[in-house]
């Protein structure tokens, strides 16, 4: 049986409805930018089809929360590569880390941690992942030693990653 890949990756462009008069990214764009890549990663690396499991089993995640570090400017029509890992899960939430790096992954512009919840559509109440849900969530972590957003990117800051 073929390992499943813990770090997902892929390549978007930036588009110009996205950014400020400067020509940077907006930074309420970012978390868009995120989301979008891990549902596209979702479906390409596990086959997983987040709103076929909505549409027929009521089931979904939703954004608990967020914290995002603007590392370096993000400009209009540039390449960028996006990463998400699996951070921590428990048998109700998952917290992700999404780095946006460029176009050659030598310099990273953003570092995100976001957390869901499982969520259940009929009930309208937070849901127990499945047994399926959870092997595969033990098998894709990638645990980090820091505890804190805060100490993740000063971290990061200290590498002085570009």
């Amino acid at each position: 049986m073929n390992k499943l890949p813990v770090t997902l990756e892929s390549q978007t462009k930036i588009r110009f409805q996205d950014c400020d008069p400067f020509n940077h990214l907006n930074n309420g764009r970012y978390i868009d930018y995120f989301i979008n890549a891990r549902e596209d990663q979702l479906l390409k690396y596990y086959n997983i089809d987040i709103f076929k499991i909505i549409r027929e089993d009521k089931l979904g995640w939703v954004v608990s929360s967020s914290q995002l570090a603007y590392l370096k400017p993000v400009f209009t029509m540039e390449k960028i590569i996006i990463t998400t890992e699996l951070i921590r899960y428990s048998n109700k939430d998952l917290t992700v880390e999404a780095k946006m790096w460029n176009k050659d992954k030598t310099i990273l512009k953003s570092l995100a941690w976001m957390n869901f919840v499982h969520f259940n559509l009929t009930s309208n109440q937070v849901n127990v992942h499945s047994e399926t849900f959870m092997n595969l969530f033990k098998e894709v972590v990638s645990p980090i030693k820091e505890n804190t957003f805060e100490e993740r990117h000063l971290n990061f800051r200290l590498q002085k990653v570009n």
